[in-house]
């Protein structure tokens, strides 16, 4: 295995024990999926979680990797959570689009989060 695979490894634990500390107690690495990747943690149902542990930033395409798992598990949320440098688990970054926030925060007006917006 790889040093990255290694690094990333450890990151998607630490998120997953960080969720169960929380009180997911269901939370749990995916296997590897290939072409038809669902994330990387599962459990949360409706929810797809892709964990990055990177020197470089790459946040567009980690996003569009996340919509397109979120999608292949025909989830309502994509999370990409992104690992702070000598940061904790717990202040790692979690991002999702303005239209999934807002559907998650329950505003009856918005958009389905399986729609596009303006």
């Amino acid at each position: 295995m790889s040093a990255a695979r290694r690094k990333g490894t450890a990151f998607e634990t630490a998120v997953v024990a960080y969720l169960r500390a929380s009180g997911f107690r269901q939370a749990e690495r995916r296997a590897l999926g290939g072409v038809n990747d669902r994330g990387d943690i599962a459990g949360l149902p409706g929810v797809v979680i892709e964990c990055k542990a990177a020197k470089r930033l790459e946040l567009a395409q980690w996003a569009d990797e996340t919509e397109a798992e979120r999608h292949n598990d025909d989830a309502d949320y994509g999370v990409l959570v992104v690992k702070r440098r000598q940061r904790s688990t717990g202040n790692a970054y979690a991002i999702l689009p303005l239209s999934q926030l807002v559907a998650l925060l329950g505003d009856d007006r918005a958009e389905s989060p399986r729609g596009t917006t303006a």
